[in-house]
């Protein structure tokens, strides 16, 4: 490891850490006490935390798992608090000592110090295998790790909780895991110091089990209820029901198994696992054996034509006393199935389903029997909930909000404030008016592949919110839909449980690149100044759902894309002969720039020029991957502009030849992308065949993760889904398969408009696109699992031959 960035870290760090930190509590710590005093009580021995973070120690550096003991301590030993602590090893004399005591209350604090060690004073990276794996070439080797000051580090959390996932994160990226794939993600958790994690795998097994010994429902009249495997997050809140499915045996038992695996880590590392609760949620036949029950048929949530066998579920009236009844033997036979609990309960009765009436007496008769359901079967239990509804239903206005967060004894609910980076709700609601909240980064929608983040924002916000006057903030958390992307925006989020003030992001982000790819290298700290100040620097409020033109085509009329010729002010400096779209009709959302685009190659340029030094580093290719992929997506919206321009010119030839410029240029992203396994199909289409347990639960398999990534929900033959592309992927083979085939069909009906000289044939398009769409997602073609190709030598191709000319890179 370079001499000078040891030098420049130990600097840093000694800045950050030489002190005792003392425990800064809010007033919403002081509401959930009784839940901690709990859980601390509750919790696994010590002997058994120890062992498992020596067992991640040893899946992460087994050169290593002599060098470091691991210590148990007591909550006062820490202040109060949950803390870690780093020492040098007393009785380290020669190589095969142990070197270094790491003591902390939990074995997430202990493994969270390890990594706070290695990140800080050996200078390594933690990161996703897919966004370029751990980078751990700058950790010396055992006998040679570098010692601390002899008062070693003392860090305790500011804030108890450290939350993790959301309630769709399980179908856009867990879908398909298997339990080696758990065992890594548990472990990332635990280097994080994610102590609150959702555990929603395998409750479908449970939910069937109630049912149909509770309530007498059969086999095949749950078949109906629940969603495929691709689609039971929508599912289990009664989004839709019968979509992808129905789930066969064999995943009942095999998720069951899984979800029994996952729960016994997180208890051994000494995490809180989040369980699901009743949300009144139910069965179509329930009707029919309780005919006097309150139950609501809902509304339809996004499918084409209010379809009947996928749409418009049923809710049971949380006043009915049979939501209670159903409500308690769920939680009663999770713990009879798991044989423990953690007392923390999700359940979002309300995300995306408003309630019927908007009498706050109703809604807080609504939310009290909600948690009187969990309260009957766990007397300790205590209800999370996502904030979500708040920030988009405008249902939700000061009465209604606070009759529901009031419905409840406080410390007996916890709210997400999920998109706190961007929208926080917590300023706006008087601190969700006096109940518990945790501060949370949402960031990515649907694991859509976009280099975006709001890093000021992460780096200021959860200590802007602890720290403000009457504080109910009881935790931060990040609440991405889809995981394995943007490592920078995760490893800062990660770092602010631990952070007691606002972090500099000027110098952790020069610092960052060195611990990322385990050197400093002058031209890439250049490059990423200019990404924090362009793609991880957006303050305009906007949702970053990505809409680029390659993921997710315009289903629109080319005649109702107005373009704007001339001259136009384009980041503050007035811009000649571009294209703006401008559209009037609902059917296309504009794809979000944030930035300049120039700054952005000119960064690309600078990553390449340090390619010679770096090309060997997995972590590096990731990056240059999808720094290229995102200035190539960039540089296809206007490409596409360039279509449309020629299109109102009436232009035959201009079409065409900027249509095959477009096609080429989305094959040679497919080629781009091959170069690193984090962007490829194949491993999703695999891992879901993978967990068949014969030809036919494969062939539903495969096209559940087909469907997802592709056309999401039901259509017509002229109608594509409303949620067609929201699970889009820049992913190897689907470029190349997919978006390439729907862009040139788009373009064939343009040209054949011009020739012809008659309108655009939309329905034509739309029937010869949801074929395409509809045939793909049944096709059985098998991709690579494995990279093919040179990154850099790509990437240099790629930047010649599209970016070095650009009208953007010329104004440089």
């Amino acid at each position: 490891m370079d001499f000078p960035f040891r030098a420049i870290s130990l600097i840093w760090v000694f800045m950050l850490c030489n002190f005792t930190l003392a425990i800064s509590s809010t007033i919403g710590v002081s509401y959930i006490s009784r839940i901690l005093e709990i859980q601390d009580r509750e919790r696994a021995p010590p002997s058994l935390q120890e062992a498992a973070a020596r067992g991640v120690l040893h899946r992460l550096l087994p050169s290593h798992t002599s060098s470091f003991e691991f210590r148990i301590v007591s909550k006062e030993q820490c202040g109060g608090g949950y803390c870690f602590m780093i020492k040098n090893h007393p009785s380290f004399r020669s190589r095969g000592d142990p070197e270094i005591l790491i003591s902390g209350v939990t074995g997430v604090e202990i493994v969270a110090g390890l990594h706070w060690y290695l990140k800080h004073w050996c200078g390594s990276h933690i990161s996703w295998d897919k966004t370029g794996g751990s980078q751990l070439l700058s950790v010396p080797q055992a006998g040679f790790l570098p010692q601390l000051h002899d008062a070693g580090i003392f860090l305790q959390r500011p804030i108890p909780w450290n939350y993790y996932q959301n309630a769709v994160t399980s179908s856009y990226s867990f879908a398909w895991w298997d339990w080696k794939r758990w065992e890594k993600e548990i472990d990332w958790m635990a280097l994080q110091g994610v102590n609150l994690p959702l555990a929603f795998t395998g409750q479908e097994s449970i939910w069937r089990e109630v049912f149909q010994e509770k309530f007498n429902i059969s086999i095949s009249e749950l078949d109906d209820f629940f969603g495929g495997p691709a689609f039971l997050a929508w599912s289990r809140m009664g989004n839709l029901h019968g979509w992808g499915g129905p789930l066969p045996q064999s995943w009942f038992e095999q998720q069951l198994i899984l979800q029994k695996k996952i729960l016994g880590r997180m208890y051994e590392l000494g995490m809180t696992p989040v369980l699901p609760a009743f949300s009144g949620n139910i069965p179509a036949s329930l009707r029919y054996k309780f005919p006097s029950a309150k139950i609501t048929r809902l509304g339809n949530w996004f499918s084409v034509k209010s379809d009947p066998r996928w749409c418009c579920t049923y809710l049971l009236d949380a006043t009915d006393p049979l939501f209670v009844e159903i409500g308690k033997a769920f939680v009663e036979r999770q713990l009879q199935e798991y044989g423990r609990t953690s007392h923390i309960y999700n359940c979002d009765t309300f995300d995306e389903n408003t309630p019927p009436l908007d009498d706050p007496e109703y809604i807080s008769s609504l939310g009290a029997a909600i948690f009187k359901g969990m309260q009957s079967g766990d007397n300790d239990a205590v209800w999370l909930m996502q904030g979500w509804l708040f920030s988009y239903d405008p249902f939700w206005r000061p009465p209604q909000m606070k009759a529901l967060l009031h419905s409840v004894p406080v410390g007996k609910l916890v709210v997400l404030d999920l998109f706190a980076e961007v929208n926080p709700i917590w300023t706006t609601s008087q601190q969700f008016y006096g109940v518990p909240y945790i501060w949370c980064m949402l960031h990515n929608f649907a694991g859509n592949i976009e280099m975006y983040g709001t890093l000021d924002a992460i780096a200021s916000g959860p200590v802007e919110a602890r720290t403000s006057d009457n504080s109910t903030m009881v935790g931060v958390g990040m609440s991405m839909e889809g995981i394995e992307q943007n490592p920078i925006v995760y490893d800062l989020m990660s770092e602010m449980a631990f952070q007691h003030k606002k972090v500099d992001v000027k110098v952790w982000i020069e610092l960052y690149s060195a611990r990322r790819y385990g050197r400093l290298v002058p031209s890439i700290q250049d490059s990423w100044n200019i990404l924090y100040h362009t793609v991880y620097n957006c303050t305009d409020g906007a949702y970053d759902k990505n809409r680029d033109v390659i993921v997710a085509f315009p289903d629109v009329d080319p005649s109702f894309i107005s373009v704007l010729r001339g001259k136009y002010h384009h980041y503050g400096k007035p811009v000649s002969r571009k294209t703006v779209l401008k559209e009037v009709t609902d059917s296309f959302d504009q794809p979000h720039l944030w930035y300049s685009t120039s700054e952005v190659i000119h960064a690309l340029k600078l990553f390449i020029a340090s390619g010679d030094e770096l090309s060997g580093s997995s972590t590096y290719r990731y990056d240059l991957v999808d720094l290229t992929r995102q200035a190539l997506a960039k540089y296809a919206n206007q490409l596409f502009l360039n279509v449309i321009d020629a299109f109102h010119l009436d232009d035959v030839y201009g079409v065409v030849f900027h249509s095959q410029k477009f096609l080429d240029l989305v094959e040679d992203m497919d080629t781009l992308l091959a170069c690193h396994g984090g962007f490829l199909l194949g491993p999703w289409l695999q891992s879901a065949k993978q967990l068949a347990k014969d030809e036919e639960e494969e062939i539903q398999y495969e096209w559940n993760a087909r469907t997802q990534i592709t056309m999401w929900f039901d259509n017509t033959e002229e109608r594509a889904s409303l949620l067609r592309d929201y699970g889009n992927k820049y992913w190897s083979g689907l470029l190349r398969d997919y978006y390439g085939p729907r862009a040139a069909i788009y373009f064939k009906y343009l040209v054949e408009s011009l020739e012809k000289g008659k309108g655009f044939r939309l329905k034509d398009w739309r029937r010869e696109w949801v074929k395409l769409t509809n045939d793909w997602q049944s096709r059985r073609n098998i991709f690579p699992v494995e990279s093919v190709g040179d990154a850099l030598n790509t990437s240099k191709w790629l930047y010649n031959k599209y970016l070095l000319s650009s009208p953007d890179e010329a104004e440089e």
